[in-house]
C-alpha cells in the first residue's frame, strides 16, 4: 500500500521511499523516513493533492509523490 491509498483519518508506518534524487532528499528532510508514522489528514478538492501529518508537521503532497511512499503491511 502507498501513502496515496490511505483514506483520511487513517495512519500507516512508512516502510520505504520509491523516489530518487532531489525529491527523495526533500521527502527525507520533511520527515518521511522509514518507521515514521504518517496520517492522512484531508484530500484536496481536485484529488491531486493530499495532506499528511508526519512527525508533527502537516505536509501536502502531489499524487505522484505520495504514490512513491510505501507503507508497512
Amino acid at each position: 500500500m502507498t501513502l496515496y491509498d490511505m483514506a483520511p483519518g487513517r495512519e500507516g508506518i512508512i516502510a520505504r521511499l520509491g523516489e530518487h534524487g532531489a525529491m527523495r532528499r526533500r521527502l527525507l528532510d520533511m520527515g518521511f523516513t522509514q518507521g515514521a508514522l504518517a496520517r492522512c489528514e484531508f484530500l484536496g478538492p481536485s484529488g491531486g493533492m493530499r495532506a499528511y501529518r508526519v512527525r508533527g508537521a502537516l505536509v501536502a503532497l502531489r499524487r505522484e509523490n505520495a504514490r512513491n511512499i510505501f507503507l508497512e503491511g
